[in-house]
């Protein structure tokens, strides 16, 4: 795993890789604020039960092991994670929408 900067993307600014035998996937991650939130104010984060596991995805499912890496993370911040190969609109995509108890909101967005 590394950062896309480290791997040579200059397009996008945040994000990361994974390699896993032959198959490299990039990955931008963005973020969006809880409702009402602005970036000059200080962080109050929001705890709560943190969501549920599933099971171990296939080494090639880049985006199957991000979600389970969140998940092993059990961080009490994070309300829940979506798969966007997983929803009926959104079969050909794959990505991450990892929502906070807080409200905001982080996309993971395979390149």
């Amino acid at each position: 795993m590394s950062t896309l900067a480290e791997a040579g993307d200059t397009k996008h600014p945040g994000g990361l890789t994974i390699t896993t035998g032959p198959v490299t996937t990039r990955w931008q991650i963005t973020g969006q604020l809880a409702p009402g939130e602005k970036h000059n104010d200080p962080e109050f984060p929001v705890e709560g039960e943190a969501f549920h596991a599933w099971t171990d995805p296939e080494s090639s499912d880049h985006e199957g092991l991000l979600a389970m890496v969140l998940a092993q993370a059990k961080s009490p911040e994070i309300h829940d994670v979506e798969r966007w190969s997983t929803r009926a609109e959104g079969k050909s995509k794959q990505g991450l929408t990892i929502i906070f108890h807080n409200g905001a909101r982080v996309f993971v967005r395979k390149l």
